[in-house]
């Protein structure tokens, strides 16, 4: 067990020794610190059960400085620049291992981005921050149905290179609970909803039933994440009087966030909560947009 993992244990037993609910925008953070992904996709499961069960509650005019060992993760995966990823063909057993690997670490970073919107951003009504506990728990969920089957062809989690491209933009974001809200769920989750159908297609013409299953399930998930970040950018657009379609353009070129690309899961897009004159945008982009790149290199999830 970590050190972190130890503490984990050690203030969960405090916690249940008291009647007084905890602050779970601290144990966000906490979680957040921990290294070992195990540990880390556990407590943010633990951390939601137990805000649903009123043992903990989230203290929204709590204030927290920001550590400087964030996000908590070990040394493996080597993360490198996404250009030296090679291609993840799915035609053999190792190719579908490293498709598997890249996406467990894509819900492990998923984790993080949501624990960290709990944490963070402070003055946020109470489902702001049960919303992204939820979606924590649901992405360690992922994680752990991934690395599970991974683990069936031989690997784990850290055995091929990946990228942190997912954490760079929320770092950027840091600042901005808007920014944050357009362009994590909105745009780095919403590109999975996009991906994940013809990589799922893939998996099954080769054979991996198990894994293309896997993906239902992080799909089905994936348009209620997506729901929520369209749910809290649009309300903070009310508060702040703003017009969402111009506000999330301003945001993607403030923030330099990765250009759309097609084709575009419309059906999935709609139930996660993009309005008509968003699609219809989408849908005049697709028809802009060259053919896409080959889909066995495109990656469901942010």
């Amino acid at each position: 067990m970590t050190s972190a993992a130890s503490s984990a244990s050690s203030a969960s037993h405090t916690r249940n020794s008291r009647e007084e609910p905890y602050c779970a925008r601290s144990a966000a953070l906490a979680a957040l610190r921990e290294s070992d992904p195990a540990a880390k996709a556990d407590a943010a499961r633990a951390l939601y059960a137990e805000i649903l069960d009123g043992r903990a509650i989230c203290r929204a005019d709590l204030e927290l400085d920001e550590p400087a060992d964030l996000p908590g993760r070990l040394t493996r995966p080597e993360l490198v620049e996404p250009r030296l990823l090679g291609r993840r063909s799915m035609q053999s057993p190792q190719g579908r291992a490293v498709l598997l690997h890249a996406l467990a670490h894509i819900e492990f970073n998923a984790i993080n981005l949501a624990l960290d919107a709990v944490w963070r951003f402070a003055g946020m009504p109470a489902a702001f921050y049960t919303d992204w506990l939820k979606v924590a728990a649901e992405e360690a969920y992922h994680y752990s149905l991934l690395t599970a089957r991974l683990a069936q062809y031989g690997h784990a989690y850290g055995d091929f290179p990946a990228h942190g491209g997912l954490w760079d933009m929320c770092e950027r974001t840091r600042a901005d609970v808007l920014a944050r809200m357009a362009l994590v769920p909105r745009t780095l989750e919403a590109r999975g909803l996009d991906a994940s159908p013809p990589i799922r297609a893939r998996l099954q013409q080769a054979g991996d039933q198990a894994s293309a299953a896997i993906l239902d399930v992080i799909l089905r998930d994936e348009i209620g994440h997506v729901l929520i970040g369209n749910r809290w950018f649009r309300h903070l657009c009310d508060a702040g009087g703003l017009d969402p379609h111009e506000t999330y353009l301003r945001l993607a070129e403030q923030y330099h966030a990765p250009r759309l690309r097609g084709p575009f899961n419309f059906e999935a897009r709609r139930d996660a909560g993009f309005d008509d004159a968003e699609l219809a945008a989408l849908a005049s982009l697709d028809e802009q947009q060259s053919a896409p790149a080959a889909t066995d290199e495109r990656e469901p999830g942010r």
